[in-house]
């Protein structure tokens, strides 16, 4: 306890100093020196330069009730409330730490039922009440500034707080006992009194949790349940006394050395000072930010483009390589228009900026008339699938009559001398001559629809193949595979010649 008071009495006063203000910087004499920085744009280290609130005081009340004792608040399935109020001066040491100097005073009420000593036969129901005051310093930690950055702006109002600490009490209780014990020849109803006087034989342990609330920058609302561990036996009422006989001794309900109580609060904290923020809700970087700015503010102007950037492209002119750069285009730091694939169309103009082209051809590449022609074939056989014929026949029926038009277009477009092959193909039904005229037929059906719609004649020249050009190999039998496997084999594709 000692130690305790001796920290509190130091680090008070040190902490009332703990706060610097970087957004008055300004020069003054003697800086910089050898303990400062090195930069000449500071302000002396005092307790003016504070800009945040670190004070405040705090009051609120709430239900009291003992428990973990041999008379509780709690007896029979029903409770007993009792009462309590606190204020507390608290001063915020971090935004994560704070002390607090708090007095507390309230009322208990409870109950409890002794045994009778010599039958056992239980005696009367007595009841009770303690009167508290207690003085006791309190540390208080911020758990949800460890988890979180939080300031005067922040989204964040709600902060989980964490307490803990040690004090001094007096208490006052009152005990009836109702003993209805039959060898008990003293009257019911006997009063029991203790009186303890608040001094250091009244050490007692309290900690507990709080959820805050901030509405402005100036209140906020808590909730806080506390657990108060008095260190007592006689706390609840239930002491022991000379002048009371021995079938009264309320102690010996239970084997507890400490009859402890549960306060469960609502209140209000009200931050003293003029400054805006409270170093509860206070951003650590924020000091850091301010002293950034105030330090670009303070520091001279300089002059940069002494000459301009006539083409305007973010590069000035003393060092612009490119002085005719065009609008949006790109540049690096020489002011030279990037060129990411070295084409010589710069990427402003480059319609295929990673892969080099002619200028011609806006930077992309020049695609060969065989690889045109080979992705228009590719094109044409992609719609001549599943084209249909009459069965076992060589016409063609309406429902493919599309599919052709398509193919027709496609082909008209390649254009030039192009020659193309259209192959027929069966699947493996059917003996191998006659699936080759099929086949042939088939082909040369397609040859003459195409040429009917316009193709020019003698692009094209028809070939049979019968079932020795099979899609699906492993077909061969039919049975082995699935129909949409042999309907794929039978089909009509075409090649380039």
């Amino acid at each position: 306890m000692k130690l305790n008071l001796l920290l509190l009495a130091t680090v008070l006063p040190i902490s009332v100093f703990s706060q610097k203000d970087s957004s008055k910087v300004k020069v003054m004499d003697g800086y910089p020196n050898t303990f400062s920085s090195g930069a000449s744009y500071v302000e002396k280290f005092d307790n003016k330069a504070r800009k945040l609130n670190d004070w405040s005081i705090s009051i609120g009340g709430g239900g009291a009730f003992m428990v973990n004792s041999d008379l509780t608040s709690f007896y029979d399935g029903k409770m007993d409330m009792g009462w309590n109020a606190y204020i507390s001066l608290n001063k915020q040491i971090t935004h994560v730490f704070g002390l607090m100097l708090q007095y507390q005073t309230g009322k208990t009420n409870q109950k409890g039922q002794l045994q009778d000593p010599l039958y056992g036969s239980l005696a009367g129901v007595a009841t009770a009440w303690t009167k508290f005051n207690q003085v006791a310093l309190l540390g208080d930690i911020n758990f949800s500034n460890i988890m979180r950055r939080v300031d005067n702006h922040s989204p964040y109002r709600w902060a989980i707080h964490g307490y803990g600490g040690v004090g001094l009490m007096g208490y006052n209780t009152l005990l009836l006992d109702n003993n209805n014990s039959r060898w008990n020849t003293n009257p019911p109803r006997i009063p029991i009194e203790v009186h303890q006087d608040l001094n250091l034989a009244s050490f007692y342990w309290t900690f507990g949790t709080g959820l805050k609330y901030k509405v402005s920058r100036v209140i906020d609302i808590e909730g806080r349940v506390m657990y108060i561990m008095s260190g007592e036996t006689k706390f609840d009422g239930g002491g022991w006394t000379e002048i009371q006989p021995a079938s009264i001794d309320y102690n010996r309900i239970s084997n507890k050395v400490s009859d402890n109580v549960i306060t469960a609060n609502l209140g209000l904290t009200f931050n003293l000072g003029k400054h805006i923020s409270h170093l509860t809700w206070y951003d650590p970087l924020q000091d850091a930010n301010a002293r950034v700015d105030a330090l670009a503010n303070a520091a001279p102007e300089l002059i940069v483009c002494q000459n301009g950037d006539k083409d305007n492209d973010g590069v000035c002119d003393d060092w612009d390589r490119e002085l005719d750069t065009p609008a949006g285009a790109r540049v690096d730091g020489a002011g030279v228009a990037l060129d990411i694939d070295l084409d010589g169309t710069i990427d402003l103009y480059d319609k295929c900026v990673t892969v080099p082209g002619p200028r011609e051809n806006f930077g992309c590449p020049v695609e060969s008339k065989a690889s045109i022609v080979k992705g228009k074939v590719e094109e044409v056989n992609r719609t001549l699938e599943g084209i249909e014929f009459e069965l076992n026949k060589a016409i063609i029926r309406p429902s493919s009559f599309e599919k052709l038009n398509i193919a027709a277009d496609v082909i008209k477009s390649i254009g030039g001398d192009a020659q193309l092959l259209v192959i027929g193909a069966t699947d493996t039904r059917g003996g191998a001559e006659a699936n080759q005229k099929l086949s042939e037929r088939r082909a040369a059906a397609v040859v003459k629809y195409l040429e009917e719609k316009g193709v020019k004649k003698g692009m094209l020249k028809s070939e049979g193949r019968g079932k020795n050009d099979l899609k699906y190999p492993e077909c061969d039998p039919a049975t082995k595979c699935p129909e949409w496997k042999n309907e794929a084999n039978r089909r009509v594709y075409f090649e380039i010649i």
